[in-house]
Formats: C-alpha cells, sequence, structure tokens
C-alpha cells in the first residue's frame, strides 16, 4: 500500500472523471509531484452512473472546443494505457417537433461546420433511414452529428488514472479528505486521518460534496443535487454499436445503445431536487424511484418508440447529479480563497466535458491564468447568495430540464426571481415593465402598452415586444428615455496607493483629474480583456469604480488582488447607490427642470463626474452613455431615490419622458458600436482587436499588465479585427454566433447582433482575420460579406465604422 506523502506540489480532491482528468493532464504537463485523493473507490460519487455520452457540441466556441477535445483525447487513451474506455462513435441525432426546434438544430449545425464538427442537417426521412425503428409522424427535421461518441464511464476514468500514474502522478483510494490547511488566507494543504499533505495548490473535484466543503471556509460553490433517471429494457432485436444515439428534446429524452439493450435516459422539465438538507456521505448511492413522477415522462418518451410498451424494463434507475444556476460547470481558483481551484457542477455533461476540463484546469495551474477564455464557466461569475441552499433547490427543479429546452433568444429563468430588487422596481412594475434576471437582478427588459400583459412570447423571429422596444429606442434616440441602471456594480478604491493600483491594472491613463470620467480595460499578461468599466476620481485619494451587474463579484476581486502592498482599500458600495440613465437629446433639457447645476458643454463636458443638487437631494451626475445619445447617470443615495425618481418622473411629464429597458438600451448599442464584456470581448480579445485601442494609455509611465503584448501585437500589426455588420434582408434577425463570410470564405461567429431601429436592419458585431496589418478599412469595404442562418447565407454590409453617429457628435452635443 502506497504511503500517504506529507506534502505534494498539488492535491486533488476527488477521484471521478473530472479528478482524474486533471491529474492526467498535470502529469502531462510535468507536475508529478500531484497527489489525488478518493474518500472511497474510484468513480462512487456521479461517474459511475453516468450514460457516458459524448458529445461535441456545446452553446459557444470554448466549451466546444472542451468537448472536441475530450472526444480526441478518448478515443486515443486505450492505446496509450492499455485500460479498455469503451469508446466508439456510432454518432448522434436530435430530433425537431416544430419548425422553431428545427430552426434551432440548423443555427447549430452552421455552428458547428465553423468549428469543424461534422454536422448534416436530415429530412424526417432520413432521420428515419438511420433509426428504423422510431416514429417520426410528429417529425420537422433533424440534425446529425456522425462522430459523436460514447464510453464507460468507469473505465475511461480508470485509464485516466493509469495514464495519470504512468506520468508519475500518485493516486490513492479509501483516504478521506477531512478538511483543509488554511495559512494567511490561503489554502496550503489538506488534513484526512492518515495526516495532513501540504501542497502549493489543492483542487476540489468532489462533485456534489464540493458545496458543503468548501462553504466550511467560506468559499461559495453553487450546485445542488437532483434526481436523474433512466431506463434500460431487455435486449433487443437489431440494436448494434453503430446505433446512433437519439436525442429528442422536444419529448425531454435520450436513446442510447446499451449491450444489445436501449438506455432510456430523461431531462425533464421539472425535476426533483435531492439532498436539500445536505448531501449524505454515501458511495454508488441510488434514489427509490418516484414512479409517479417518472412514468408519466417516460410514457411521453415512450411516443418516440411506441414498441417499447411491449418492451421489459430492467432496471429503473435514479441517482443523483449536481447542477448549477445556469447549467455551465464551475472551474478556476476560489476568490476568496487563493491556492483553491474548483472543479464542479458538470449538469449531467461531466464525461462530455471532463477531458477539455481536465486539460484547461491543469494549465491554469501551472500558467498562473486560464490559457483560453473561460469566463462562461469561471466561478466569479456567481456571488455569495447563488449558493444558498432555498435558491438553489428552488432554481434546480428549472435547469435539469433546461439542457433539453429550446435555448430561446433572451430567455429568462422562472425560478428563484426577485433575489434583488431596485428601490424603482414597484414603480416601474405599475408602468407595466417586464423585468429580466441579471445576477440576482430584476431588470425592465422592456414595457408594455397599456392592457398588454408584460410577458415574453420567446421566438427567433421578432418576438411580441419588438414594436415596444422600438418605441423606446425612438425616445431615447428622439427625445428622452429613463433607463433604470442600480445594477450596476459600484466600488470605492480608497488611499494613498489607489492611484498607482489603477494605474499598474488599467489600459488607461487613470492620472485624471478629479471629476473625470475614464473609459478603461483591465487586461491579462497576454493582453485579453479581463474586465471594461470606467473609474472615476471623485477626490485625489478616491476612485468610484463602475462595471456590469454580471462581473460584480469577478471585478472586485480582480481588483482586490491586484492591490498588493499598496496602501488601498476597496470597498463595494453597490448597495448604496441606485442608479438613473437620463438619455437622449432631451435630456439636458430635463435635467434642467431638476437642477440649478451648469449642464452646458463647457461647465460640464462628456465624460466628466459632478455632485449635484437634484431636487432635495445631493446626488452624483456623471456625462457618460452606453446608448450613444447625450445623457447622463445619476447615482443617489439609496435612501433619496423614491424621491428622486418622482422628481425625475414629474418633471419628465412635459417632455414625454418614456421608461426604457435594457433590450432598447441594447439596441442602441449596438447601433454606436459599443462593446459588451462577456459577447464582444473578453479574456482572448485585446482591445487593439476590438478597436478600443483609444483606451489604451501606451505613452503613461505606469508598466499595466498586458502592455507588452499589445506593443506586439501594435508592432507587428492586427491579424484580427472586430467589424459591425448590417444585414441586408429587412425581414431577419441576428442575434449571435452566425457564421461570418468574406468573399466566400468563413472569418468567425458574430459575437452579439440585435435590431437597429434608427437604421431598419439586423445589426451584429463579430471578428474577421486576415493577415498581418491588412485589417483596414479598404479591406473591410472591397470584401463581399455574409452572414449565415441556419444554413443560408445572406448579402450584409460591413464597417469598422459604427453605423450610427460615428463621429459621436450626439454624444458630445
Amino acid at each position: 500500500m502506497t504511503k500517504l506523502p506529507n506534502q505534494a506540489q498539488v492535491v486533488v480532491i476527488g477521484g471521478g472523471i473530472i479528478g482524474a482528468s486533471i491529474a492526467y493532464h498535470l502529469g502531462k504537463l510535468g507536475v508529478t509531484d500531484t497527489l489525488l485523493l478518493e474518500r472511497d473507490r474510484y468513480t462512487c460519487g456521479t461517474t459511475w452512473h453516468a450514460a457516458g455520452l459524448v458529445g461535441q457540441l456545446r452553446a459557444t466556441e470554448n466549451l466546444t472546443r472542451l468537448c472536441r477535445y475530450s472526444l480526441e483525447l478518448y478515443a486515443d487513451l486505450e492505446a496509450e494505457t492499455g485500460q479498455a474506455t469503451g469508446f466508439r462513435q456510432p454518432g448522434a441525432i436530435s430530433l425537431a417537433t416544430s419548425q422553431e426546434r428545427f430552426l434551432e438544430l440548423r443555427r447549430t449545425a452552421a455552428v458547428a461546420k465553423h468549428l469543424g464538427v461534422e454536422a448534416e442537417v436530415l429530412s424526417s426521412q432520413e432521420a428515419h433511414a438511420l433509426w428504423p425503428r422510431m416514429e417520426i409522424d410528429d417529425v420537422v427535421g433533424a440534425v446529425h452529428l456522425p462522430k459523436d461518441g460514447m464510453v464507460s464511464p468507469v473505465d475511461v476514468t480508470m485509464a485516466l488514472l493509469a495514464g495519470a500514474r504512468q506520468s508519475g502522478v500518485t493516486t490513492l483510494q479509501n483516504v478521506p479528505v477531512e478538511g483543509l490547511i488554511v495559512e494567511g488566507g490561503r489554502a496550503v494543504g489538506v488534513t484526512t486521518a492518515q495526516g495532513q499533505v501540504r501542497a502549493e495548490t489543492v483542487v476540489l473535484a468532489a462533485g456534489m460534496w464540493s458545496r458543503d466543503f468548501a462553504g466550511r471556509y467560506g468559499v461559495s460553490i453553487p450546485l445542488h443535487a437532483a434526481e436523474h433517471y433512466y431506463a434500460i429494457t431487455q435486449p433487443l432485436e437489431g440494436l448494434t454499436e453503430e446505433t446512433p444515439i437519439l436525442r429528442d428534446p422536444d419529448h425531454s429524452a435520450y436513446f442510447k445503445e446499451d449491450a444489445r439493450r436501449l438506455l432510456v435516459g430523461i431531462f425533464e422539465p421539472v425535476c426533483r431536487p435531492w439532498g436539500m438538507g445536505g448531501v449524505p456521505d454515501v458511495s454508488f448511492a441510488e434514489i427509490p424511484a418516484n414512479l409517479d413522477h417518472v412514468m408519466p415522462l417516460l410514457e411521453r418518451a415512450y411516443t418516440r418508440m411506441p414498441f417499447l410498451h411491449d418492451v421489459e424494463i430492467r432496471q429503473l434507475f435514479c441517482g443523483p447529479e449536481s447542477f448549477t444556476p445556469d447549467d455551465n460547470f464551475i472551474l478556476g481558483e476560489a476568490p476568496t480563497l487563493p491556492g483553491l481551484f474548483m472543479a464542479a457542477g458538470f449538469n449531467s455533461i461531466g464525461i462530455q466535458a471532463g477531458g477539455g476540463v481536465g486539460k484547461a484546469l491543469a494549465e491554469w495551474i501551472v500558467e498562473g491564468e486560464a490559457t483560453m477564455d473561460l469566463a462562461e464557466v469561471d466561478i466569479r461569475r456567481f456571488e455569495p447568495f447563488h449558493a444558498g441552499g432555498r435558491f438553489l433547490a428552488d432554481r434546480t427543479v428549472e435547469t435539469l430540464g433546461l439542457l433539453y429546452g429550446m435555448h430561446w433568444p433572451f430567455r429568462q429563468f422562472e425560478t428563484a426571481r426577485g433575489t434583488k430588487r431596485s428601490p424603482f422596481h414597484q414603480r416601474l412594475l405599475e408602468k407595466r415593465a417586464c423585468y429580466g434576471e441579471t445576477a440576482g437582478w430584476e431588470r425592465p427588459n422592456f414595457y408594455a402598452p397599456e392592457g398588454v400583459s408584460a410577458e415574453y412570447e420567446y421566438s427567433y423571429g421578432r418576438q411580441n415586444f419588438f414594436p415596444w422596444v422600438g418605441e423606446e429606442h425612438r425616445a431615447t434616440r428622439e427625445g428622452v428615455g429613463l433607463y433604470d441602471q442600480t445594477s450596476y456594480a459600484k466600488f470605492l478604491l480608497q488611499g494613498p496607493g489607489a492611484q498607482a493600483v489603477l494605474q499598474r491594472v488599467s489600459a488607461n491613463d487613470l492620472a485624471s483629474p478629479t471629476g473625470k470620467v475614464v473609459y478603461t480595460q483591465w487586461l491579462n499578461p497576454s493582453g485579453g480583456i479581463e474586465a471594461d468599466l470606467t473609474i472615476t476620481r471623485i477626490e485625489d485619494e478616491s476612485f468610484l469604480v463602475v462595471t456590469t451587474a454580471a462581473t460584480r463579484f469577478r471585478d472586485f476581486h480582480f481588483l482586490k488582488a491586484a492591490i498588493g502592498d499598496d496602501q488601498a482599500y476597496l470597498t463595494d458600495i453597490t448597495s448604496g447607490l441606485a442608479t438613473l440613465g437620463i438619455m437622449g437629446p432631451r435630456s439636458r433639457e430635463l435635467m434642467a427642470e431638476l437642477t440649478s447645476a451648469d449642464l452646458s458643454n463647457e461647465a460640464f463636458p462628456f465624460a466628466t463626474s459632478q455632485e449635484i443638487e437634484l431636487g432635495y437631494a445631493q446626488v452624483r451626475a456623471m456625462r457618460i452613455t452606453y446608448v450613444g445619445e447625450l445623457g447622463w447617470e445619476i447615482y443617489i443615495p439609496t435612501e433619496f431615490s423614491l424621491h428622486v425618481f418622482d422628481e425625475i418622473m414629474r418633471a419628465g411629464q412635459a417632455l414625454d419622458l418614456r421608461p426604457c429597458g435594457f433590450h432598447a438600451m441594447a439596441s442602441c448599442r449596438l447601433e454606436k458600436g459599443y462593446r459588451h464584456w462577456g459577447h464582444d470581448i473578453g479574456p482572448e480579445d485585446s482591445p487593439l482587436e476590438a478597436g478600443l485601442g483609444f483606451a489604451v494609455a501606451l505613452a503613461k509611465d505606469a508598466d499595466f499588465v498586458g502592455r507588452r503584448a499589445l506593443e506586439a501585437q501594435k508592432s507587428k500589426g492586427l491579424e484580427r479585427r472586430m467589424v459591425q455588420f448590417q444585414l441586408e434582408e429587412p425581414e431577419l434577425m441576428l442575434y449571435h454566433d452566425e457564421p461570418i463570410y468574406r468573399n466566400g470564405v468563413r472569418m468567425g461567429l458574430t459575437t452579439s447582433g440585435g435590431w437597429g431601429y434608427s437604421v431598419g436592419k439586423a445589426i451584429a458585431m463579430g471578428y474577421a482575420h486576415g493577415e498581418a496589418g491588412s485589417l483596414n478599412a479598404g479591406w473591410v469595404r472591397d470584401g463581399e460579406w455574409e452572414i449565415e442562418l441556419a444554413g443560408k447565407r445572406y448579402a450584409a454590409s460591413a464597417s469598422l465604422r459604427p453605423a450610427y453617429d460615428p463621429a459621436s457628435e450626439r454624444v458630445r452635443a
């Protein structure tokens, strides 16, 4: 028996597919002083009862890259390690029983081809030829992925562990980790019944037990277990190892061959959470099946395979799997406990993602930063409230089913709502606001007219709110609109070292005068954009940082970690300031009715901030905009917020002031070419590529993070550049992830899209690539551009300049 060492470079907690893959890839990277500890036997948590599907496609390009890597890894793993994996590639078929679902599948197929995934759009008859025993009377069409695969989950995990050991990694089972060693606010090892093991890095890959374990150390891991069902039939004639996996999302079911039997899996729209009082310390757990719950679901699945009514079910299995509030997994270093990395919450795709996740996290540990854009699965996207037991139990009811639900544009969660509300919530509700949710905040997305329900009617075409948002858009462009921007995150950085910290972390120059609003990015060493925000010096040693609601926790801890030994301290003041945006060409006229302050260009120029009297309150007014019009953001002490709101509404009556939602803001910002972090810009995009070079101060003395990478990029010339597109076809809508072509060559995918009400066309942004230094306005102008929608290409115009007010004359009016 291998003796437990007293130290290791990396300790991995958990011997399922994820922990095994991380250990395997650390070994491949030369981190052979890695120790994997499993509390019982390998795979005893969730891995052992997984279905073993290895699909290639996910919702985004980077997650697809992870899953494609998994498939490639598993294909060669048996030859490398000598351990069987059960790998095979029967392919997979996804069915559509409505035109909207078929449109979604065809959009997916178009993205698949861009990502190098073989995908074929099929008629119902062509799908039937691949799966002759299914019923197709209701099938509109299908998509076939011929290279999708499957593995034996236990076997592939054992192969990864074998590969890890071949590299020199130590793996031990029956060694429960009892706790962490924390010193100086950092995880520096683990404790077990056999002794302590000190380590430079600890990785928590303990599946559904991760939340409770991490919570003991103040680390929030938002995941919750739920019941997950599948049935296995008796052996059936005609099933072979080449029988494709069949997904029937409109019936919440999938079918796969399993040793000549048929496994029927369920992703029900309303699931049953499990372990609400804490996940018990069990291995190879099975949950007694609730027949009242599962049998109607199986009956629904059987409408695709009516012959199954006469087939014996040999096993009806229910086991626990963990889900996150947004159906994306959780990776990265805990922001509140450095030295502790997370890999948890895989939402039924742990086998599919396991290979890629292991590689990505191992590289993150070794390099000190993520080697690809993992923001959508980064632990820092969540806030502590997301890990609350009641919140998770309520949200999990919905998230399991969403894996097979329609992925509508703008779809909103229906569970665990009303978490965070601005002071204006009820006032705006009375004005028929339809609320969406971002980072727990209820935010008005649009306003319904009198007598119409303020709710979504989802579609891939023009949704019900299309004309109403158009009216809000036009009010912003032609008159004055009011936006509730309270959800914006607000921090104070104070102290004699505050400027030095910001100069070091910001690409723009923060040696600014008091009252100057500076738009900037925070970068990683590769020059990629980690945050996109504004910073205002409000006093000599005090700066107000404003960023988006979705990145509040991420950006706060990014800045906090950058302080180091400087004399500065950071405070989150989001809850103390309500925020209203007064936007439009008549905004100065409205503001003049509310304050005696001089609002002229000379006294109050663009990108400046002043404290002014508004009504009876003292507020901070910033002349800044995300809609591309003259306007101010008003930061109001919370206790004065309703008074100020009422004063604005009273004065606004004579000017036809209109409450506007975030959909109108999005359409305005797209026309103006304003970038959105998480869509248009992120950790793999530099400010130069994104057309944000004006916010980079290479002339400043400070050696800011990412400077060398930008200087090298500028010297070489850009090989990738953000372009704005307008679709010539008048009836089509753009959203994001539509393939872009120039002269018949695929350039990439749109990063964000919408309708430009002022230009009267669908509008989008996305990156084009070419030879270094060639991507100028002439290159863009000389190309024939197309955007692909659901497999068909449509002509588009392209420009490096925004479609609306390219010289920003209206913003500075």
